[in-house]
């Protein structure tokens, strides 16, 4: 007998001991299982925040490219009036001249 304390006792407090431990290792084990489960919820609302993102920016491009065809339709229309004011103009004025 060491200390007072027979192989029983020192065996019995070194299983206590081990519980202890083990006990504290499955409670960080399941903080860290919740963890990963928050994650992983997370992570999920971030993919369905993605695709609405990536939904909104398809229709924002096709806006966008709508408007730009829109622009250069209207700039083309206007570089043909002014051409062909400028061309009558020139009719005009070499008519006036001739005569």
């Amino acid at each position: 007998m060491e200390n007072g304390k027979s192989r029983l006792q020192r065996a019995q407090e070194d299983a206590e001991e081990v519980k202890e431990i083990m006990l504290d290792n499955m409670d960080k084990a399941n903080e860290r299982t919740a963890k990963l489960s928050d994650l992983e919820d997370r992570a999920e609302e971030l993919m369905e925040k993605g695709k609405v993102f990536e939904k909104t920016t398809v229709k924002v491009k096709q806006q966008q490219q709508g408007m730009n065809k829109k622009m250069k339709m209207v700039l083309i229309g206007v570089g043909v009036v002014v051409g062909i004011i400028v061309v009558a103009i020139i009719i005009v004025v070499s008519t006036n001249s001739s005569s």
